[in-house]
């Protein structure tokens, strides 16, 4: 099912007031890599919420922990041991290896 444009700029209206909003929205929607990374600059842990491939995206996870590093949790195990996702998770909340 394709999502219509009106249904994408619903879609960024909700994940920019409330990024968990994401996980109400349809496998669709939590693949368009624009609204994912919306949702993850405004609640990291949207990302928890993200279709796998955009899960595994550098910019995506990066995006998520600079938001919130507890976020790093959601990330695939390569990007989990990326010096630079790791370092931003960790400036961002400093619980975020544990």
């Amino acid at each position: 099912m394709e999502v219509t444009p009106a249904e994408r700029r619903a879609a960024l209206f909700r994940v920019r007031a409330d990024g968990l909003e994401l996980r109400h929205m349809s496998e669709e929607i939590r693949s368009d890599r624009e609204i994912v990374l919306e949702a993850v600059r405004t609640s990291g842990l949207a990302l928890s919420h993200a279709a796998d491939d955009l899960r595994a995206d550098r910019e995506v996870v990066l995006a998520a922990v600079l938001s919130n590093g507890l976020a790093l949790a959601s990330a695939p195990p390569a990007l989990q041991g990326d010096r630079e996702v790791v370092v931003a998770a960790v400036r961002s909340c400093g619980l975020a290896l544990h």
